[in-house]
């Protein structure tokens, strides 16, 4: 379980800037490059079928990186006043968007109602680190109940080869092994320190090809900080 308490890792706001831009940067990389090569072969190319191929490179790659941006705004970004909620709706939408060209697949059993806002982030994290529990694809399963209050999350990532990712745990509960963090583990550490702001604790397991985690509210030291924006200063 990610302990909510007493993490031995702590980052200035610079270096978590750094490193979730870094993340960022890399997520939408490859889609933005292929976007350039397929413009590369528009303008050098006259064959037909080449141009055909191109267009439908540069559509589907520009699906691709407006789809992890809007995912990134929402689950790393303010979109939105410190305190605000977001709507359900628009978590499902953007992680749905994350998936749709993919080898995994999702499916989202949510109220239509709003959330505060960290608690949206928490969620939107912890699917990305779902998807990192089964590395061949398959399908994650995403159920949320209870009110924006008390909610529990629960995801079952079902797959080839499914495991509990490495240092997932150790990395969300602020205390890696190494001592360090860097841009590969930023997502886990991250979703840590959302999961301390929001007032909530999560946990892993694993049985046979499919990995569970649930989040669940959990008492804090500073209940007023938990709905507020994951500020440096909260998550600190």
């Amino acid at each position: 379980m990610s302990s909510p308490n007493s993490p031995t890792l702590t980052l200035d706001g610079l270096d978590l800037a750094a490193l979730l831009c870094s993340r960022v940067c890399h997520d939408v990389i490859s889609p933005v490059g292929a976007i350039v090569n397929g413009l590369e072969v528009l303008e050098d190319d006259q064959d037909e079928s080449m141009r055909t191929f191109a267009l439908e490179l540069i559509g589907k790659s520009a699906r691709q990186a407006s789809a992890r941006l809007k995912f990134a705004r929402i689950a790393f970004g303010a979109a939105g006043s410190a305190g605000a909620s977001i709507d359900l709706a628009d978590a499902e939408s953007v992680a749905k968007g994350m998936f749709s060209d993919d080898k995994t697949k999702l499916t989202w059993s949510a109220p239509q109602a709003l959330f505060p806002k960290n608690k949206v982030k928490l969620l939107l994290n912890l699917v990305m680190i779902a998807t990192s529990a089964i590395p061949r694809g398959g399908v994650i399963d995403v159920a949320v109940s209870g009110d924006g209050e008390a909610p529990t999350f629960v995801f079952k990532a079902k797959g080839s080869h499914a495991r509990i990712p490495p240092h997932v745990e150790e990395l969300m509960a602020g205390s890696p092994e190494s001592g360090t963090v860097d841009a590969h583990g930023i997502l886990p550490f991250y979703a840590g320190l959302v999961a301390r702001a929001a007032g909530m604790a999560v946990r892993f397991a694993i049985q046979d090809d499919e990995v569970t985690i649930t989040a669940e509210p959990t008492v804090i030291d500073a209940p007023d900080a938990a709905e507020g924006e994951a500020s440096d200063t909260a998550l600190a």
